[in-house]
């Protein structure tokens, strides 16, 4: 599941192949971007944003969003794509690389200038160069009474968690998805946390935050009905989010988080 650590991880490997490197293919496969062509253009940089990935390039930008399904890839040329090519929304060409984004959830042209009418209200990049810790707590502590599982996961809060991250940071500290923010013992620690959590994953290519890559990487994320890895409890199942369109599978341990 892309969360932020994936989507920085894969802005760091499109930026080690493509940045300043003159595109010699440009195929946008998007109908309101399809005629936009950056041949000839040398690309400046892929940054992530979040969950956002941004790839400059002739002062416009690049932006898209894995969503659920989205993977960028890299290969040499004629090597076999590892995907279906009807999937493929865009491909880039350069002298040594070839680089595929396959099924993203958002695809799209803008001026680089215009770049914070789709990132500009998210709230600190768990991962950026200019993270925030003390704007995240206040964003986090805004609304008392929202329950800190849809705090978590709201990018305008904190950019970069997702699901995973969600579960597992309540796990870690103790507390149901359900425990409203205000309610939370020292919402700081919850944020350093977060960082911590996320920074030590994001150059690996297989998330833990068990801390070991053998055997279980995961608390309580996607363990239903299996017992919790510090009591024995069975892992408990759920759902939480404001709307239907924005449920998200919940899971904890009844013993551990309170």
């Amino acid at each position: 599941m892309p969360e932020g650590d994936t989507v920085y991880r894969t802005a760091q490997n499109l930026n080690a192949a493509l940045a300043g490197a003159m595109l010699m293919r440009c195929d946008i496969r998007v109908p309101a971007f399809a005629t936009v062509d950056f041949t000839g253009q040398r690309v400046i940089e892929v940054v992530s944003r979040g969950k956002h990935l941004l790839l400059r390039v002739g002062g416009f930008t690049v932006h898209s969003h894995l969503k659920m399904e989205g993977s960028w890839h890299l290969y040499q040329h004629g090597t076999k794509w590892r995907r279906p090519a009807h999937t493929a929304r865009i491909v880039l060409e350069t002298a040594d690389w070839v680089a595929v984004g396959y099924s993203l959830g958002v695809l799209e042209v803008l001026a680089t200038d215009d770049e914070d009418t789709v990132v500009g209200h998210l709230g600190p990049d768990l991962l950026g160069p200019d993270w925030d810790a003390a704007e995240a707590l206040i964003r986090l502590t805004a609304d008392p009474q929202r329950p800190g599982g849809l705090a978590l996961l709201d990018q305008r809060v904190l950019a970069g968690l997702g699901n995973v991250y969600r579960n597992e940071l309540c796990f870690l500290r103790g507390m149901l998805p359900t425990r409203p923010v205000g309610e939370v013992a020292d919402p700081r620690r919850l944020i350093a946390l977060a960082h911590r959590l996320i920074d030590a994953n994001k150059d690996r290519s297989e998330r833990t935050t068990t801390g070991t890559l053998r055997g279980a990487t995961d608390w309580v994320y996607s363990r239903r009905g299996k017992p919790c890895l510090r009591c024995g409890t069975k892992i408990r199942q759920g759902t939480l989010g404001e709307n239907e369109l924005q449920l998200r599978e919940t899971f904890w341990c009844p013993h551990c988080q309170q």
